[in-house]
């Protein structure tokens, strides 16, 4: 009965109001609204994926907009809880520099192997200039040192990151499970 009572007030509330800025908003928002009808919709349905104790679904953590174009497996990537927070904080670095310093567009591939989860985030930006990343740090700017490889290599990871001037940037996690 619970259930049905907050089905119906979300529904006639906080449902229809992310349904009409998804038909009526800009492109962006109008995206990430349709997103979060789609789960919020699951989450009053009840028909959300139960997860073993102490695991999270990577998936739930993600970052999303209409710029970034997601590739991930259909069913929860699990994690630890915690070695889950600290994949998806450095991915969103990773999606920040991307959407900051890129050409507008990015890609998240996800992918679920039995030894660990690896994340490649992509653009089409200008690329990184040799040399750049080195100076970054001794600038005393640490994204990529600290926020993207330094959580990654603490959960036993690693951190591979490609760029070619003016072909886009390429940043690649691996966190074993």
């Amino acid at each position: 009965a619970e259930r049905e009572h907050l089905s119906r007030s979300v529904h006639d509330g906080v449902l229809q109001t992310l349904a009409l800025v998804a038909r009526r908003g800009d492109p962006e928002l109008a995206a990430l609204a349709a997103e979060q009808e789609v789960a919020l919709r699951r989450l009053v349905s009840g028909r959300l994926t139960v997860l073993p104790v102490g695991q999270v679904d990577l998936r739930a953590l993600l970052p999303v907009g209409a710029d970034l174009h997601l590739a991930a497996p259909a069913g929860p990537v699990l994690l630890p809880a915690h070695r889950a927070a600290e994949l998806a904080a450095a991915i969103g670095a990773a999606v920040d520099n991307a959407r900051r310093h890129g050409g507008g567009q990015a890609w998240l591939l996800v992918e679920d192997e039995p030894a660990g989860v690896t994340v490649t985030v992509r653009d089409d930006g200008p690329g990184i200039p040799a040399g750049r990343l080195a100076q970054a740090q001794a600038d005393g700017r640490l994204g990529v040192a600290q926020s993207i490889r330094g959580r990654v290599e603490d959960l036993g990871g690693a951190v591979g990151v490609h760029s070619t001037p003016g072909q886009g940037t390429e940043v690649e996690l691996h966190v074993p499970r």
